[in-house]
């Protein structure tokens, strides 16, 4: 065999290891995001000073005519891994957020994150870890004012396989209040997930595939085994039209179905528009529909 024969195997890239709730990531991302008919309304406003302060306002408007509303402003210092976000939501609390990123050491990340309502004096405040190697994510949550609880989550991952599990633990009730489990496997083109919450008594699998570079389509089903025998089932699916919009669609074993168009208006703009159904009851009022509209500047 001469030279120019002999094939060349070209490296393959590791992926990341994601967090326990993101190991389903993908098929939950095509099942529940962009779909618009949740609330009548929503506007975001992003923007961006000179000094790098980022600023947010996000607002929404309900099917019962409920109206909510959030403004904040994150600073990242880049040399030292810190980043600071204060939000301000219409309900007038006071949200805080402090991370420290790859500062304590190399692929750990820490918060302090604390909330304070000024009309019934309200505190919470909680510190959380993250720590990320190349086959490792392992995360801890400690909510100081409630309990006080810890909730620890760990994945493993060995070319493109995935373990992972989850535990609470109340400090004041000396007990385990939730425990999860999950496993999987990451592909580039495609992902799939077996997942048993709520003290392993609420299973689901998912799976996602991107067809192509225009398609990605994915289901999910779930089975309480503490309810009925019945089995839930969601599938969706989203095409990319052209380069500045894409629609999706979704239908679930109840006959609901949603529909769903975003595009790009021009540079910073972009619209929103959904929709969903009761295939078995189209004659009657139960039909939603929403828009979105995002400012970026």
């Amino acid at each position: 065999m001469s030279i120019k024969e002999i094939p060349v195997m070209m490296p393959v890239t590791a992926l990341a290891v994601p967090a326990f709730t993101d190991i389903s990531k993908a098929s939950n991302d095509l099942l529940n995001k962009d779909f618009y008919h949740t609330v009548a309304a929503a506007l975001k406003i992003k923007s961006k000073a000179p000094n790098g302060v980022t600023f947010n306002v996000e607002g929404k408007s309900t099917h019962e005519n409920h109206t909510a509303g959030v403004i904040d402003a994150k600073f990242t210092d880049a040399p030292t891994g810190l980043t600071i976000t204060q939000a301000w939501t219409t309900a007038n609390a006071l949200d805080t957020k402090l991370e420290l990123d790859n500062t304590i050491a190399k692929g750990i990340k820490a918060e302090v994150i604390t909330h304070f309502l000024p009309s019934t004096q309200a505190k919470g405040a909680k510190v959380n870890l993250h720590f990320k190697q190349p086959n490792l994510h392992a995360r801890a949550f400690f909510d100081l004012l409630r309990g006080p609880t810890a909730s620890l989550d760990a994945v493993i991952g060995h070319e493109g396989f995935l373990a992972g599990a989850e535990a609470a633990y109340d400090v004041q009730k000396a007990a385990i209040t939730r425990y999860s489990a999950a496993v999987g496997y990451t592909a580039p083109e495609y992902t799939a997930a077996i997942t048993a919450a709520d003290n392993l008594s609420v299973f689901s699998a998912s799976y996602y595939h991107k067809v192509n570079s225009a398609v990605e389509a994915g289901a999910k089903a779930t089975w309480d085994s503490k309810g009925s025998n019945h089995v839930g089932l969601e599938v969706a699916s989203k095409y990319i039209l052209d380069p500045t919009s894409f629609a999706k669609a979704k239908i679930n074993d109840r006959g609901i179905a949603a529909l769903a168009y975003n595009v790009i208006l021009r540079p910073g703009v972009t619209l929103g528009l959904g929709a969903s159904f009761d295939t078995q009851k189209l004659s009657e009022a139960g039909h939603k529909v929403g828009a979105s509209f995002t400012f970026e500047a």
